[in-house]
């Protein structure tokens, strides 16, 4: 007797220890952007995501190890939205603004998570290490279009490699002062990296 399957595949199913993560994650981020990392607790993240303490620590040891987790998800969909862009072979113009557009939307959405992992990277290691991944990915990315666009590949403090890294920090920057100030200001800063970013290869 021949066995008959079913003709579409079903979504594999969600464990319910992501379920339960996800809710952690969720609000933990919630309570970045109302109370601040100094003023959460673990007992405030274990209400919010309707669990107990106990049950949070099942899955999390720390408040950090919570962050830690949040801004990995983070700095992924910034990854997902920005970086690979960048590799387009559209114009270079075009890739420049829709890479800086997907950034400020990765800003609205998660400007204090953003916020946190700047100011956190200084004291947490793992934070650290996460930021400063995602950040060597832009800059190889952004060191491409510069390539394309006829800037040196060399060594050189001129050359596409040290003016991608002086970028990449500078968009970061701009990103994190006007996410302080206000969403609207996220904006200006991209208007303003985009006409840097412009200048460095219209200037080849």
């Amino acid at each position: 007797m021949t066995k008959s399957w079913p003709s579409r595949r079903t979504a594999p199913a969600v464990r319910k220890g992501d379920l339960r993560e996800r809710q952690i994650l969720d609000a933990a981020e919630e309570l970045l952007a109302t109370r601040g990392y100094a003023d959460m607790t673990v007992a405030g993240i274990a209400e919010a995501a309707g669990l107990t303490r106990g049950a949070l620590y099942f899955y999390f040891a720390s408040k950090q190890d919570v962050v830690t987790a949040l801004v990995a998800r983070t700095v992924e969909t910034l990854q997902e939205k920005s970086a690979a862009v960048l590799a387009d072979s559209v114009p270079v113009e075009e890739v420049i603004a829709t890479a800086l557009e997907r950034t400020v939307k990765v800003w609205r959405e998660h400007g204090p998570v953003m916020r946190a992992t700047v100011d956190l990277s200084s004291t947490v290691p793992e934070i650290d290490q996460l930021w400063t991944n995602t950040a060597d990915v832009f800059i190889e990315a952004i060191a491409g279009v510069l390539r394309r666009a006829g800037v040196p590949p060399g060594d050189g403090p001129g050359d596409a490699p040290a003016l991608a890294r002086a970028l990449c920090w500078m968009i970061e920057r701009s990103f994190y002062q006007g996410s302080r100030v206000s969403v609207d200001n996220l904006e200006n800063a991209k208007q303003t990296c985009q006409v840097v970013w412009l200048r460095m290869t219209e200037s080849r």
